[in-house]
C-alpha cells in the first residue's frame, strides 16, 4: 500500500538502526509526546533496535489520558440533566470517573451517543430541537479545528441547541512544563498531526531557550527510526534545532486556514492536566462571541473535585517518570476490560499500549 509499505521495510529500519549505533556516543533521553508514536514504538519493537545510549520516554500524548477525572465527572453530571443528549468519541466512554463512567451511565438509561465526527452531533441537534445536545470536545490542535468548525456552522445555522464541553488542549505549554519540572530530556519526537495544523513555530523556544532538539515525526517505523537518527545527529553535533521528518504531510507554516478558525472560535485558558496540574494557557475555551454554544455558560453544573484512584500512577506515567510496569495495578487489577485509570482505556494510552504489546 502506497505510503505505508514503503515505511515498513525491514532493511530500511535495520539500516537506520546501524547508523544510529555508529554515531551515538552520548547518553540521551528522547520523549515522544504522541500516543500514536508510543503505540508505533511498541507495536514494531523499535526500542529493541536502539543502542543503550538512546532511551525513549513516553509523555503526555494521549488527550483522553491527560484530561482530568473532573472532566469525566462533569460530563456525567451533564448526561444526568433532563433533556440532554451527550455525544462523545468512543475513547471517552469507558474512562472511569470518581464514581461512575459514561458507559455505566448509558447502561443506566442516559442518552449518550458515540459519534465519529462532531458533525454527527450537529445532525443529532438538528433532529432533536427539544433537547440540548452536548458534544465532549477533546483532543489537541489536531481535533480542535473540527470542533471550531462545528461551532461556526452551528452559529451560521442558528442551531442553538448544540453545545460543547471543551477539554481541548494545546501541546507547547506542556512540553515546556515538563522541562521546567526537571525532566531530564534531551529532545522531543514531536507529533506529526498536531504540527500539520500548527506549523513548526510552536517549538522554536525548545532549542533556543532549553537547548532541546525537536523532530516532527510520522507514525510508521521508518519514520520513527529516521526521526531518532535526526535527533541523535543534532545532539551529537551540539546543534539542537527543529526539523521536519514528516515532510510528506507537515509544512513549516502548518494549516493557516485551520489555525485561523481555531483563533476565531477559541481562546487560550489555564487548564488542568492529569499528573501535571494546572498549566498556564494550555487549554482552549470558547470565546464569548460563541458563548451560546458553551454548555458551561448555558447550563452550569457544580461538580466537586475528587481524588484520583488509589494506587493508580497514571499521572507519573504521563510525566515520563514511571513506566506502566512500575504500577502495582498494571495487568492485574487494571486491564483494558476493567480499567482503573485513563491510561489503560484509550488506544493511545501508554498503559493500554504496554498491555497490548507486552511480551
Amino acid at each position: 500500500m502506497k505510503y505505508i509499505d514503503e515505511y515498513r521495510k525491514k532493511d530500511l529500519i535495520l539500516g537506520i538502526a546501524d547508523e544510529i549505533r555508529k554515531i551515538s556516543k552520548k547518553e540521551i533521553a528522547l520523549m515522544e509526546v504522541c500516543g500514536g508514536h508510543t503505540m508505533a514504538i511498541h507495536r514494531f519493537g523499535l526500542h529493541s533496535f536502539l543502542p543503550p545510549t538512546v532511551s525513549l520516554l513516553s509523555g503526555p500524548g494521549c488527550p483522553v489520558c491527560v484530561s482530568g477525572q473532573h472532566f469525566i465527572d462533569t460530563a456525567i453530571a451533564y448526561c444526568r440533566q433532563a433533556g440532554v443528549i451527550l455525544t462523545t468519541y468512543g475513547d471517552l466512554i469507558r474512562v472511569p470517573g470518581s464514581s461512575s463512567s459514561l458507559e455505566k451511565e448509558r447502561a443506566a438509561g442516559q442518552d449518550i451517543r458515540i459519534v465519529y465526527s462532531v458533525l454527527e452531533s450537529l445532525e443529532i441537534a438538528r433532529k432533536n430541537p427539544g433537547s440540548k445536545v452536548v458534544f465532549l470536545g477533546i483532543g489537541f490542535e489536531t481535533t480542535a479545528p473540527l470542533t471550531a468548525a462545528a461551532i461556526a456552522e452551528a452559529s451560521k445555522l442558528k442551531l442553538r441547541n448544540f453545545h460543547v464541553l471543551s477539554a481541548h488542549k494545546v501541546m507547547p505549554p506542556v512540553m515546556k512544563a515538563l522541562v521546567k519540572d526537571g525532566m531530564k530530556i534531551n529532545g522531543f519526537i514531536a507529533p506529526g498531526h498536531v504540527t500539520a495544523i500548527t506549523g513548526t513555530g510552536i517549538y522554536k523556544d525548545l532549542p533556543e531557550i532549553f537547548g532541546l532538539g525537536v523532530v516532527v515525526s510520522g507514525f510508521e517505523p521508518v519514520d520513527m527510526m529516521q526521526s531518532i537518527l535526526m535527533l541523535v545527529r543534532q545532539l551529537e553535533a551540539g546543534k539542537p534545532g527543529v526539523e521536519i521528518q514528516y515532510q510528506r504531510v507537515v509544512q513549516q507554516q502548518g494549516n493557516v486556514k485551520a489555525r485561523k478558525l481555531l483563533d476565531t472560535v477559541f481562546e487560550l485558558k489555564d487548564d488542568y492536566w492529569r499528573g501535571l496540574g494546572m498549566i498556564p494557557l494550555s487549554g482552549l475555551k470558547i470565546r464569548s462571541e460563541f458563548s451560546e454554544f458553551d454548555i458551561e455558560k448555558i447550563l452550569p453544573v457544580d461538580v466537586a473535585m475528587a481524588p484520583e484512584p488509589k494506587g493508580c500512577i497514571c499521572g507519573m506515567i504521563l510525566r515520563g517518570l514511571k513506566k506502566p510496569s512500575d504500577c502495582k495495578l498494571f495487568a492485574g487489577r487494571c486491564t483494558p476490560s476493567d480499567p482503573v485509570g485513563a491510561c489503560m482505556v484509550s488506544g493511545e494510552g501508554t498503559c493500554a499500549t504496554y498491555y497490548k504489546y507486552r511480551e
